[in-house]
C-alpha cells in the first residue's frame, strides 16, 4: 500500500505541469536575460531564506568557494562561517570530513543539493568524501542555523546546508585547475559551457581527480567526480537536465589513535595492522572505504507570470559501497563457516547497496506584498547492508568462499538486512509585508515516515522493525526593515527528528523500549547592519531539547552500546559577525560565537570489567557540558589587494589572505570530566594569488599555506572506560584525531 502511494504522489507531480508546458512562445537569450536568473533559481529558493525572511544564515557565493583551497571538501570551505567547526579524519582536506555548526552533528544538518536532500536517509549523515570535488561546481551555498527554512527530505534539527548548482552563464567558457601539494596531494578539475544559446540551449560539464597519501598512514585517496548539466530555457519556462557522479577509494582512518599513541607518533594509523609468522607488525594495503555514487536529476521550472513560478524535480540517486578489513584470530563460524573451524586471520568486507528516489514539487507566488511559497515531496529510499568473506588463512586460497550463503537474500554473504524508509512531506510558507517595514513570517511543514528494517546484522542478531511518525514542524516570525542599513528580526520554530538506524538497530538487539523522536523548539532574535564600508550583525539564540537522544555508555543484555532519551536540554548562544572595508583594496571578516550547552540530568554508564556479563555501573554527573560543544568559537580573516588601485598591469589582481580560527575546549563526552577534554585550539591559513591576462583569458596562480603556525592538535575523538568493583575504581582511556601540521598547495588555473 505504501509503495502504490508513493508512485501515485510521483506520477501526480511529474504528469501536472504537461499543460504548462505547451503553448508558450519563445524569446531570443538576449531578450530574456533578465529571466535566466530568476528562472534558475527558483530550483533551490523553496528551502532558502529571502533577505526579509527572518532566519538566522549567511551566503557563501561562487568566487569565495572558487578561492578556497582546492584540497578542502565543503565542509573544510565553510570552515570560517559562524559557529562552525570541521575537522578531517585524515588530517588533510581530502577523505572524511565532518562539521558540526552551532555544536549540532552532521545527521542533525540538513544538506541539500538543488533542493534534493543528501542525507543518507538510514543515518541521516551526509559523507561528503563519496562526493568528491562538489565545490567545484557549486554556484552558491545558503547555511541556515538553527531550524531554519523548511527544507525537504530529514528535517533540520540544528542547521541547514543548502547548495545550488544552478547557474546559467550567458557566454561560453572553459576552466582548468591544477593543484599540487603536501604529501604528494594532486588534484585536477576541468569545466567547460557553451553559454546560453540563442535558442535556448546550454551544456555545462566538469571532471575532477584527485589524489593524496594523505597525513597519517593510510589516509591515501583515490578520487573522481563528473558532472554535466543539459538545459534549455525560454521566457517562461526552463527544463535542466543534471548527472553528478562520485567515485572514491580513500584508507580508513575512523579509528583515530589513543593519546598515548598520539604523544608517540601521531601519523600512526591501525588500520589493517597485523603480525605476520615472525611477529613483525605488517600492514594489510587495501584496508579501504570505497564508495561509486551517481545522481540524476531532471528540473522543470514554469513561470505563469512574473509572479507565479512552479518547480518539480525528479532525482534518482545509486549508490554502491563497501569497506574492506583484514582481522587477526576471529572466530570463522560467526563469519558463516562450518563450527568445526576454530580462528583464524580473516579478510571480508561490509558492503552496501541503495536506491533513492525523489520527487519535490513547488509553487513559489511573489507580489508587492506577499510572497507565498508551498510545495510536496515524496522520497523512498532502499538499502541493502550484506557482508562477504574474501579470504581466510586457515582454509586458504583453495576453498570455496561463494558456498558460506547462509540463505539470506544476497549472494555469497554472511550476513543481510534490508531498510526501507518512505518520507512524504508538505509545507507552506508565507511573507506578508505589513506597511513599509515589517514583514510578517509563517512556515508550516507536516512530515510523514515510514521505516521497514529486516534480516540479519554481522553478528547474526535479527534486525526486523517497523515504525512510522507523523511530524507537525510549524515556524513563525517577524522581520523589520528599519531602512536599508537596519534589520532586525525575531522568530521560534519546532522540529522533531526520528531515530537513526543505528539507534533503532542496537536497541532492536538489546531488547530495550522503542526510541521517542527528539524534539527541539528554537528561538532565534538578530540584528543586521549592512553601510557602504562596514557591516555587521548580531544573533541571540536559544535551542531547547526534549528527548535527546544520547549515548549514555549502557549496554544492552547482549552487550551492545545504546543510545537513550535524555529529557533535557539546550544550546544557547550569541554570533556576531563583521565586515570592515575601508578602503577597496582591504577587507576584515570577523565572527564569534559564544555558547552554553548543556543536559539538565545526565547518568553516564561504565562496563563492569570484573562484574556478570555486560554489567554496568551507573554514575550520575548531573548537569554537564555536551560533547563537542565548545562554548567559543572565534574567527578573523585579512584580505589585502595592495596594488588594487595603481594600474601597474597584472599586479592589481594580486591578492594576500590570511586568516585564524580558535576553537574553545571541548568534551569527547557529557561528563564534563577534565580527562575528557580537547584543549582549545587555533590555526591559520595563509595564501597569496596573482592573475595574468593570457591569450584572451586569465591565468591564475594560487600559493595555500594551511597550518601557517605548524601547530600540532587534534580537533575530535572518542573515549572508553570500565570500572572495577574490586578497586571501586574507574578507568578512561580516549583516542584522538591528529591535523596535519604545516602543509603546502599550489594552484594553476586557465579560464576563458
Amino acid at each position: 500500500m505504501r509503495g502504490f502511494i508513493f508512485y501515485a504522489a510521483s506520477m501526480l507531480l511529474i504528469t501536472a505541469p504537461a499543460a504548462a508546458f505547451a503553448g508558450n512562445d519563445s524569446k531570443s537569450a538576449g531578450e530574456e536575460s533578465d529571466k535566466v536568473e530568476y528562472l534558475d533559481s527558483v530550483v533551490v529558493s523553496a528551502s532558502r531564506a529571502g533577505k526579509s525572511t527572518p532566519v538566522t544564515y549567511t551566503m557563501v557565493g561562487r568566487q569565495e568557494i572558487r578561492s578556497a583551497n582546492p584540497i578542502n571538501s565543503v565542509p573544510m570551505i565553510l570552515n570560517l562561517q559562524p559557529s562552525v567547526v570541521t575537522y578531517n579524519e585524515g588530517g588533510t582536506g581530502l577523505g572524511n570530513s565532518n562539521m558540526t555548526i552551532r555544536g549540532s552533528k552532521g545527521s542533525q544538518i540538513n544538506v541539500t543539493l538543488n533542493g534534493v536532500t543528501l542525507n543518507d536517509a538510514e543515518s541521516q549523515e551526509v559523507f561528503w568524501v563519496n562526493i568528491p570535488s562538489l565545490a567545484s561546481i557549486l554556484s552558491s551555498v545558503q547555511v541556515q542555523r538553527g531550524l531554519g527554512t523548511t527544507a525537504n527530505g530529514s528535517g533540520a534539527f540544528g542547521a541547514s546546508v543548502n547548495m545550488s548548482t544552478a547557474s546559467v552563464q550567458s557566454d561560453p567558457f572553459a576552466v582548468v585547475d591544477v593543484s599540487a601539494g603536501s604529501w604528494n596531494t594532486f588534484e585536477t578539475t576541468v569545466a567547460a559551457g557553451t553559454g546560453l544559446s540563442k535558442s535556448g540551449f546550454y551544456a555545462n560539464a566538469a571532471y575532477s581527480r584527485g589524489y593524496t597519501d594523505g597525513y597519517i598512514r593510510n589516509a591515501k585517496v583515490k578520487s573522481q567526480s563528473a558532472f554535466v548539466a543539459l538545459g534549455w530555457m525560454n521566457e517562461r519556462n526552463s527544463l535542466r537536465m543534471t548527472w553528478l557522479m562520485g567515485h572514491q577509494r580513500s584508507g580508513i582512518t575512523w579509528n583515530g589513535i589513543d593519546i598515548e599513541q598520539y604523544h608517540k607518533d601521531r601519523k600512526y594509523n591501525d588500520a589493517g595492522q597485523y603480525y605476520d609468522e615472525y611477529g613483525n607488525v605488517r600492514y594489510y594495503d587495501n584496508a579501504i572505504d570505497a564508495y561509486d555514487q551517481n545522481h540524476i536529476q531532471l528540473n522543470y521550472t514554469h513561470g505563469f507570470s512574473d509572479a507565479l513560478t512552479w518547480s518539480t524535480t525528479l532525482n534518482y540517486t545509486r549508490g554502491d559501497g563497501y569497506d574492506e578489513y583484514y582481522k587477526e584470530d576471529k572466530k570463522l563460524p560467526k563469519y558463516g563457516f562450518a563450527s568445526t573451524f576454530g580462528k583464524s586471520d580473516i579478510i571480508y568486507r561490509k558492503l552496501m547497496g541503495n536506491d533513492f528516489y525523489v520527487v519535490n514539487s513547488d509553487l513559489k507566488y511573489a507580489s508587492g506584498l506577499l510572497r507565498l511559497t508551498g510545495g510536496v515531496s515524496v522520497s523512498k529510499y532502499d538499502g541493502d547492508h550484506w557482508g562477504r568473506v574474501l579470504w581466510a588463512a586457515v582454509p586458504g586460497d583453495s576453498f570455496d568462499y561463494s558456498s558460506l550463503n547462509q540463505g539470506n537474500r544476497k549472494d555469497n554473504s554472511w550476513y543481510w538486512n534490508n531498510g526501507t524508509k518512505y518520507d512524504v512531506s508538505a509545507h507552506a510558507r508565507a511573507e506578508y509585508l505589513v506597511g513599509d517595514w515589517v514583514t510578517l513570517f509563517g512556515d508550516l511543514q507536516y512530515r510523514y515516515v515510514d521505516l521497514d528494517m529486516d534480516g540479519v546484522d554481522d553478528d547474526a542478531a535479527r534486525v526486523d522493525y517497523g515504525d512510522s511518525w507523523n511530524f507537525l514542524n510549524p515556524r513563525a516570525g517577524v522581520n523589520f526593515d528599519f531602512s536599508e542599513a537596519h534589520r532586525a528580526y525575531f522568530s521560534v520554530a519546532l522540529g522533531h527528528r526520528e531515530p537513526g538506524r543505528g539507534d533503532i538497530k542496537e536497541n532492536i538487539k538489546g531488547d530495550i523500549s522503542p526510541l521517542k523522536p527528539e524534539k527541539m523548539l528554537d528561538f532565534e532574535l538578530g540584528y543586521n547592519y549592512s553601510g557602504a564600508k562596514f557591516s555587521g550583525s548580531a544573533n541571540v539564540y536559544m535551542m531547547e531539547y526534549k528527548d535527546m537522544l544520547l549515548e549514555t555508555g549502557r549496554l544492552s543484555s547482549s552487550g551492545y552500546a545504546i543510545k537513550e532519551n535524555v529529557s533535557r536540554g539546550w544550546r544557547r548562544g550569541v554570533e556576531l559577525s563583521a565586515a570592515w572595508t575601508p578602503a577597496l583594496w582591504f577587507r576584515l571578516d570577523a565572527n564569534a560565537t559564544l555558547s552554553v550547552n548543556q543536559i539538565k540530568e545526565y547518568v553516564d554508564y561504565a562496563s563492569v570489567s570484573d562484574g556478570a556479563e555486560f554489567e554496568t555501573k551507573a554514575f550520575d554527573y548531573g548537569r554537564s557540558t555536551m560533547l563537542m560543544s565548545p562554548s567559543f568559537i572565534g574567527m578573523s580573516k585579512i584580505s589585502v589587494t595592495p596594488w588594487k588601485n595603481s594600474g601597474r598591469g597584472s599586479l592589481k589582481t594580486t591578492t594576500f589572505s590570511i586568516d585564524g580560527k580558535y576553537i574553545g575546549k571541548q568534551y569527547l563526552d557529557n561528563t564534563e570530566r577534565s580527562d575528557m577534554k580537547i584543549p582549545g585550539y587555533f590555526v591559520s591559513n595563509f595564501s597569496v594569488a596573482h592573475e595574468f591576462k593570457v591569450n584572451g583569458g586569465f591565468l591564475g596562480l594560487t600559493g595555500y599555506v594551511n597550518n601557517l603556525l605548524n601547530n600540532k592538535y587534534y580537533a575530535s575523538g572518542w573515549r572508553w572506560e570500565s570500572y572495577s568493583k574490586a578497586d571501586q575504581k574507574l578507568t578512561t582511556g580516549i583516542g584522538v584525531y591528529p591535523q596535519a601540521p604545516v602543509n603546502f598547495m599550489f594552484k594553476v588555473s586557465y579560464r576563458f
